[in-house]
């Protein structure tokens, strides 16, 4: 047996006897496995020698390929089965997926709010009218939710350079004709910075007529690179690196998209947050979004605004309010979730599918991230509740009527999850707005009440009102 051909087997998960959990009739061929490894270099950072030529090599190739089926919620297998092969296929963004730079500390955005843009070419598939008309929708569906100008300028150099071009076009990432890779963008940054490009052997379409792409629905998606967004998870998400059609005349940026931009560049709401009236924290029907302690703090959201408890040397509680973006100006979204773990000293918000980790109050909370990577279905869109229990090591997290629960030392969910919330935790009822950990208590906030449970005899001890821990 050739030694490439053994490696093979490794790659597609059989022995050399032909068992394998793989039905040989859906065996990846030569050209499947030469694909594959050519799309984990474009996109997961591949890096073997060509070939195959160790058993480490494919031991890398698994790896990647594992990365690949998690990032599109695929079964984790690191096997190029069928259903993999198969989204590997489809037309899409050319940015790696495994970037990933809008989590990092220092992430690239644009200091200026105000962008300029030029179109340098055309494609001769579209009028010059249809071409410019779709770039200022494109850039308007982001500005329409983030404190963004764009300016369009017809000479010298933009913040944002556009152009249509094919095969090689002088930036070391060549496009690969009809299908597989339609664009790819740059992150902001000087020179190529925050550049754009298209594929002309593509078709670019206005609608959804075929052969051919809808340029909106490109142009779209790699302006948001252009901004400073890296993929996401949610197949919902216009930041979604797989090819899906939208309608220029009707399309509504997502919440996952406008809560990313929003993180990088704030929103119209933190502007006018001085005119809206605090919540009453007294009202008999008061609810909470979402409980964690933060520092030294227990932090009460509810919508845009918070209560920050504290308990001082005589046992005195003392209670401060406010904004929420004033105590966390990273987060210009309302919290839908948060817990804290107190050995770490660190804090996660959760505002849709994105979430923060906060170290301090009154600090930027710099490391957005998306709830997938918790392992999370992409159904999921945002979480209800969270409370993380620090003597299990678990943190559990509430979703409608069923909760998770995620291995904090494994960073992995639980086998065996989802759960009904009802059958678990009868008393409660069937959906928790608000969750927190303390002195060997959960304390579940649903509706305007509170419940309180002794996880570790297993049992309910009381409920009251909600705001009752605001001193009401």
């Amino acid at each position: 047996m050739q030694p490439w051909i053994s490696l093979l087997y490794l790659l597609v998960g059989i022995g050399p006897s032909g068992t394998s959990p793989i039905a040989r009739e859906s065996q990846p061929c030569l050209e499947d496995v030469r694909f594959a490894e050519e799309y984990l270099r474009k996109f997961y950072h591949l890096d073997v020698s060509h070939g195959l030529r160790s058993k480490r090599d494919v031991t890398a190739v698994e790896t990647k390929i594992g990365e690949m089926q998690d990032f599109f919620g695929l079964e984790k297998s690191g096997q190029l089965d069928h259903r993999t092969l198969e989204v590997m296929r489809r037309e899409r963004c050319g940015v790696p997926d495994a970037e990933q730079y809008s989590s990092q500390p220092n992430r690239p955005k644009w200091k200026n709010h105000t962008i300029t843009y030029r179109i340098q070419n055309y494609t001769p598939d579209l009028t010059k009218q249809e071409v410019e008309n779709t770039f200022r929708r494109a850039l308007k569906i982001w500005s329409d939710v983030a404190p963004l100008k764009f300016i369009r300028v017809d000479h010298g150099e933009a913040d944002i350079m556009i152009n249509f071009a094919s095969k090689g076009h002088g930036d070391f990432f060549p496009f690969d004709g009809p299908r597989g890779v339609l664009a790819h963008a740059f992150e902001p940054g000087e020179d190529i910075g925050g550049d754009v490009h298209f594929d002309e052997d593509e078709v670019w379409r206005m609608g959804r007529r075929k052969p051919g792409y809808n340029l909106f629905t490109v142009a779209a998606h790699e302006l948001g690179h252009s901004l400073g967004l890296s993929h996401s998870k949610d197949p919902s998400a216009l930041m979604y690196p797989s090819y899906r059609y939208s309608s220029m005349t009707q399309y509504t940026l997502p919440r996952d998209d406008a809560l990313a931009i929003q993180a990088l560049y704030g929103s119209y709401k933190t502007i006018k947050l001085g005119v809206m009236a605090p919540p009453e924290k007294c009202d008999p029907g008061m609810t909470f979004d979402a409980v964690a302690m933060i520092g030294q703090e227990l932090a009460f959201f509810k919508n845009s605004y918070m209560w920050l408890r504290a308990i001082g040397p005589d046992r005195q509680y003392f209670l401060r309010e406010g904004y929420s973006s004033t105590y966390l100006p990273s987060i210009s979204s309302p919290v839908d979730a948060a817990y804290d773990i107190t050995s770490k000293g660190v804090a996660y918000t959760f505002t849709g599918s994105k979430y923060w980790i906060v170290q301090q109050l009154n600090k930027k909370s710099y490391y957005q991230r998306s709830i997938y990577d918790f392992g999370f279905p992409p159904g999921v869109k945002q979480i209800d509740a969270a409370v993380h229990v620090n003597a299990f090591g678990k943190t559990y997290f509430f979703v409608r009527d069923v909760y998770y629960r995620y291995d904090e030392d494994k960073n992995a969910m639980d086998p065996g999850y989802p759960r009904k919330i009802k059958t678990d935790w009868p008393a409660i009822g069937n959906k928790i707005d608000a969750a927190f950990e303390h002195s060997g208590y959960i304390h579940f906030f649903s509706g305007k009440t509170v419940h309180t449970f002794d996880y570790r005899r297993q049992r309910m001890q009381y409920a009251e009102r909600a705001n009752a821990w605001l001193g009401c």
